[in-house]
């Protein structure tokens, strides 16, 4: 950061000791933004827009509840008072305490029930997310924390999704659903997002008449039926995209911005990437919808409503 054209932001704020409830709503507020405390009453934090849209709230707050606070504007005066303020921000010792976490949790993952894994993946990652947001200098422990999620996401996956698909490295060649009428398609049974998103694409905008096949593993999968989300399937993981994905490229499905939105969620869900805000509530229903129902036929049928409403929902713009 350019010292002398980008100013950090010092909050100043003292409320009266009698005020608890109002001195953690301050507290809370300095943490949640990432704020560093150079003593008692005074938060530096990087200069952005946001934050000075923030801190601004939280100084009135501050003054309405009884106390005083001011956000002003602090340059450094030379570069290595500067780098002395960037230092303040590494978050090395909390990416040390979130990969313990995550070893801790990888350690309890196979005496878990698939509820228990989804609730402690959706807990870590709220805790991952809050810390990146705060991590405004990435360094080789941001990487090295990245690699450590990974490899948990994989080690999940690995146990509410088995068998997942190795990307293959190909064109994806277009296709016409008028020769894909009336098919069988396949899959491995115990649905999770890829698949269930991917069976629900089909029978929504491919193939209206589409009979499915819940596999044990795919090598049972008949020569006649078109494989979906596993090694060597008609369709599957190709490059970055994941099932759903090839899926809308092979038949060349309009892209609508519903369309787009949902295949971000199943994209960010699979394989990760950015998380949209609707998918912790789609992975909590999907959990509870695996444990509630008894088959894969049933599931798709919920959860189809559910993708349903979700497609409606997001090209609410569009129809307007």
């Amino acid at each position: 950061m350019n010292h002398e054209n980008h100013p950090w932001l010092l909050l100043i704020a003292s409320l009266p000791t009698s005020s608890a409830t109002a001195r953690m709503r301050l507290w809370r507020g300095i943490k949640a933004l990432g704020c560093v405390a150079l003593r008692d009453g005074a938060y530096l934090l990087v200069e952005r827009e946001s934050h000075a849209e923030a801190l601004a709230d939280l100084a009135a707050q501050t003054n309405s509840e009884g106390g005083q606070a001011w956000v002003v504007d602090l340059v450094p005066r030379s570069a290595a008072d500067n780098a002395a303020f960037q230092a303040l921000f590494d978050r090395s010792s909390e990416y040390a305490e979130m990969n313990a976490s995550l070893t801790q949790a990888r350690k309890a993952l196979p005496s878990q029930t698939p509820a228990e894994i989804a609730k402690a993946l959706k807990r870590l990652r709220k805790e991952r997310d809050a810390l990146v947001r705060i991590d405004f200098f990435p360094n080789q422990a941001s990487l090295d924390a990245e690699a450590a999620w990974a490899d948990f996401e994989e080690a999940v996956n690995a146990l509410l999704s088995p068998g997942e698909p190795h990307a293959q490295e190909r064109p994806i060649p277009h296709l016409s659903p008028a020769d894909y009428q009336g098919r069988t398609w396949a899959t491995r049974r115990n649905l999770w997002v890829d698949r269930v998103a991917s069976a629900w694409l089909i029978r929504r905008f491919i193939d209206a008449d589409a009979r499915f096949l819940w596999l044990d593993s795919p090598a049972q999968c008949p020569k006649e039926a078109l494989g979906f989300d596993f090694d060597d399937a008609a369709f599957t993981h190709v490059n970055d995209k994941v099932t759903f994905e090839v899926l809308l490229a092979s038949f060349n499905i309009e892209m609508t911005p519903g369309m787009e939105k949902l295949a971000a969620l199943v994209h960010a869900l699979d394989v990760g990437g950015v998380i949209p805000p609707e998918a912790a509530g789609f992975e909590a229903i999907l959990t509870g919808a695996r444990a509630r129902l008894n088959n894969d036929d049933a599931l798709l049928a919920d959860i189809g409503g559910v993708l349903d409403s979700l497609y409606t929902h997001y090209n609410k713009d569009k129809t307007k």
